[in-house]
């Protein structure tokens, strides 16, 4: 599932630079159906990044509200974050979308 953001301006970042970010204490997806297929998504890009080593683009919000992309790849994935191959993570409640390609 390909994510476009409504955002018109997307910052695009290193996977290294996710851990100085400052992400809000609410999800950013408003509904239980849209946090599932977040979740069915990360479950897919972390059987994407273990079995094949594929890089997926990952559309992420941050506390000021920013949306921003990186792309990498997951090594794992659970209810509260995303595994990045950088070792870093990043928490699922500010993943907006993912596109795969």
């Amino acid at each position: 599932m390909s994510f476009l953001p409504s955002s018109p301006t997307v910052e695009i970042v290193e996977k290294e630079d996710i851990a100085a970010m400052l992400f809000g204490r609410d999800d950013v997806l408003p509904d239980e159906a849209a946090q599932q297929r977040r979740r069915a998504d990360a479950d897919r890009a972390a059987t994407l990044g273990n079995a094949y080593h594929g890089k997926l683009d990952i559309y992420f919000q941050t506390a000021d509200g920013g949306t921003k992309r990186v792309a990498t790849t997951v090594w794992a994935a659970d209810a509260d974050h995303l595994t990045l191959k950088s070792g870093g993570s990043l928490p699922m409640r500010a993943v907006l979308g993912f596109d795969f390609y």
